[in-house]
């Protein structure tokens, strides 16, 4: 296991295009006992109600979905570009039949209770404030449901303070 250290948020300078649109990051939840992620692209970072925050989008089905409704809490895992394999195997292996965390070879770390993936080099701590379902009658932009709905697999919008960074 890596070690990390808390870091504060005026030392957090990164590009969340970047970041999160390219590089892509690792969400994960759970708890001790039983813990999956997922390789995710969009959401983003930044202020509202006043609290430092990071927005993510899940679907519905996904299985990591059930451990972030039932936790509360989930992070945000950046690992660097070598991990790519590791990351496209995360985002297209559900772990609701097996264990792909253990199949990928990345291992999971707990800080104050929530899971994160070793392997990222920074790890944002995340406390849900806010999830709003995406629907087809909240498009202004129609096509958008065509494009990315297909399939009716809608996602929901969660909104979590950032609790704590940590960087390596």
């Amino acid at each position: 296991m890596h070690s990390f250290q808390e870091v504060g948020f005026a030392q957090m300078e990164v590009n969340p295009f970047k970041m999160i649109g390219q590089d892509w990051m690792l969400v994960t939840a759970g708890n001790e006992e039983k813990a999956n992620t997922m390789t995710a692209s969009w959401g983003g970072v930044g202020v509202i109600w006043g609290r430092n925050v990071a927005y993510i989008f899940i679907r519905d089905s996904r299985f990591t979905k059930e451990f972030i409704d039932r936790e509360g809490k989930f992070s945000l895992s950046f690992p660097e570009e070598k991990f790519r394999k590791e990351m496209k195997f995360l985002g297209a292996v559900s772990g609701r039949n097996e264990d792909k965390i253990k199949e990928a070879g990345v291992h999971v770390g707990y800080h104050k209770g929530v899971p994160y993936i070793d392997e990222g080099s920074m790890i944002l701590i995340c406390r849900v404030m806010s999830k709003t379902p995406i629907t087809r009658d909240q498009f202004i932009d129609s096509s958008l449901d065509g494009i990315w709905y297909t399939d009716q697999d809608y996602h929901t919008m969660y909104i979590a303070e950032i609790t704590d960074i940590l960087a390596r």
